[in-house]
């Protein structure tokens, strides 16, 4: 079977490996598509290669049709449509306080051990979630960043009738901003990008740039005063910081779901003066899973509009050397059958 390695020093190889059967409890996937994320292009970047086991296969937004059941599995048969979750957390403890999800010796699967960029793919049965026979797997790729989004306006607290603002409008701060906006929030995204922002509004979403208008202003504007209910930290940058705290009314909530690898300053007064809070999010849960697979399912959604680009796997190198050339797309996936 066909299969990508991570090399180090911004290189992929096309390799042929033989097929393997599942172990106790796993099954093998025929691998249908895979979404390149962020923390892939900092992987090709060389930015976690302490911690990918080079040459590794990475990759873990997916999406396919169980090959094989091994040993020990029940409730998924050859043919089911699933995608993976991929965290493992066998190596959960008590001190976790049953937060699997964020266990302190969680090891993320594509990350720390092989990932999905292959044909064939065995995991352990408990990553799975089965999808519907009519699931369009192209879409299905979508599942696990739209379940970070899912888990982030769920960790906010929004209910129907707030006004949120998302800073960074790139493929999750955008996938946040459809979620908010289908739980009934007034949306507003925040973004520098001018086709980013068209894509934003091509998604029927309230889209400005800070370096246009007077983004706190304008917030004031849309609420009558109010100001957000809640601020989504996408962007990952100092003026995103600096501005959070201003664009949040009263009691206001932050939700840091950007990864800030190094201490930044916050406007530690407007948390006191406006009785804000600050909500961390990392990954998912298995009900962010179920929620965006119940949004895919439905379809209501264009997230078909998410797709930017779709790449036999063959051309993985190419693709990583794209996006670093045109970084401004939305979501590349990977077609594993081709």
């Amino acid at each position: 079977m066909k299969a990508t390695q991570y090399e180090g020093n911004k290189t992929f190889k096309i390799i042929e490996k033989e097929i393997e059967q599942p172990a106790a409890g796993e099954v093998r996937i025929k691998v249908a598509y895979v979404g390149v994320c962020g923390t892939d292009v900092h992987i090709y970047h060389g930015m976690m290669d302490k911690r990918v086991n080079i040459p590794e296969t990475i990759g873990h937004e997916m999406s396919g049709v169980i090959d094989a059941v091994g040993e020990g599995v029940t409730g998924y048969k050859v043919g089911d449509k699933v995608v993976v979750r991929p965290l493992d957390d066998r190596l959960v403890q008590p001190s976790d306080k049953g937060f699997n999800h964020i266990c302190a010796k969680l090891k993320f699967i594509g990350i720390d051990s092989p990932g999905a960029m292959q044909e064939y793919w065995n995991v352990p049965a408990f990553t799975l979630h089965k999808l519907q026979e009519t699931t369009d797997l192209k879409l299905a790729a979508l599942i696990e960043p739209l379940s970070v989004a899912t888990h982030d306006v769920r960790m906010s607290g929004l209910v129907p009738g707030e006004t949120a603002v998302i800073l960074g409008g790139g493929p999750i701060g955008l996938l946040v901003a459809m979620v908010a906006k289908e739980a009934g929030a007034n949306v507003i995204v925040s973004e520098v990008n001018e086709k980013r922002i068209a894509k934003a509004k091509e998604l029927g979403l309230n889209a400005v740039s800070p370096l246009n208008v007077d983004l706190v202003e304008y917030v004031r504007e849309q609420t009558e005063g109010r100001l957000a209910d809640v601020v989504f930290e996408v962007a990952g940058v100092q003026p995103a910081l600096d501005i959070m705290c201003e664009v949040a009314g009263i009691r206001g909530r932050i939700v840091m779901v950007a990864i800030h690898g190094q201490k930044k300053e916050v406007d530690l007064f407007k948390f006191f003066w406006k009785e804000l809070k600050l909500i961390g999010a990392r990954v998912y849960e298995k009900e962010d899973y179920e929620k965006s697979i119940a949004l895919i399912t439905a379809n209501e959604l264009p997230f078909e509009q998410m797709i930017t680009d779709v790449q036999p796997l063959s051309n993985i190198q190419q693709v990583f050397e794209n996006i670093d050339k045109k970084p401004d797309g939305m979501k590349v996936l990977m077609d594993c059958t081709l």
